[in-house]
């Protein structure tokens, strides 16, 4: 059996079981590897648009005697992701803006796909503000920490939910809505994190004195204040 990642195996307890499943930019295949192991899904398709990552994960595939049930396949996001042949796609450890391209140019590959699971790497509060414009709803969330780097990641349908009523408060795309809902715990660190970082920006920024810094001093103070305000407000003090 597969060992995989804090983050990975957060990402397979998101994907529904019994899907099949096409992971965009899959690396080595863990991910795949994993959730064929589990029983979790029956079929999956492992795409990358580089070839050397592609040949890794194919040889991993075949070291672990599933290439029956994971195809590899090079493809540039979705674009060799045929119609139906996938109810899950994956996307995962890539920036935010890649992210938002490929699910932009992949529109018409998405149209019978059920659910996404995402977990953009960097620009988190943007991709939740592109998330809006796409025919799915976020229906959940997660948060791992792991080697000091904080990972969010959610799960979009499009089966059974309405776009109506489905726009954020300004915290909620910052954060996270189910994340915050749910008091999550490795928020609350990030929170604890955040503050942390910007007690030292503002006292480097006191010791400099100059007028340009006494301007983003206060930028980082209106910062640190919103944090401090989330935290109250969603009961990661108590």
């Amino acid at each position: 059996m597969i060992r995989i990642s804090k983050r990975l195996a957060a990402l397979a307890a998101l994907v529904k079981q019994g899907n099949t499943v096409a992971d965009i930019g899959c690396d080595h295949g863990y991910l795949p590897i994993y959730l064929i192991q589990q029983r979790h899904i029956p079929r999956a398709i492992a795409m990358d648009v580089r070839p050397g990552p592609l040949s890794r994960a194919e040889e991993n595939i075949a070291a672990h005697g599933l290439l029956d049930y994971i195809e590899v396949r090079l493809s540039d996001g979705l674009d060799a992701l045929r119609p139906k042949e996938a109810q899950t796609v994956v996307i995962a450890g890539m920036g935010g803006p890649l992210m938002e391209r490929i699910l932009s140019r992949g529109a018409a590959q998405l149209a019978d796909v059920e659910e996404l699971i995402l977990q953009p790497q960097s620009e988190v509060e943007h991709f939740r503000r592109f998330l809006q414009g796409l025919p799915f709803v976020v229906v959940d969330e997660d948060m791992v920490k792991e080697d000091g780097k904080f990972y969010p990641m959610m799960r979009l349908s499009s089966i059974g939910v309405e776009k109506n009523g489905q726009d954020w408060e300004d915290a909620e795309y910052r954060y996270g809505k189910y994340l915050l809902a749910g008091r999550h715990p490795i928020l609350r660190g990030y929170l604890y994190r955040e503050e942390e970082r910007l007690d030292r920006l503002e006292e480097g920024l006191c010791r400099a004195g100059s007028g340009r810094a006494s301007e983003r001093l206060s930028q980082v103070r209106r910062e640190k204040e919103y944090v401090q305000e989330v935290r109250e407000r969603y009961g990661f003090d108590m």
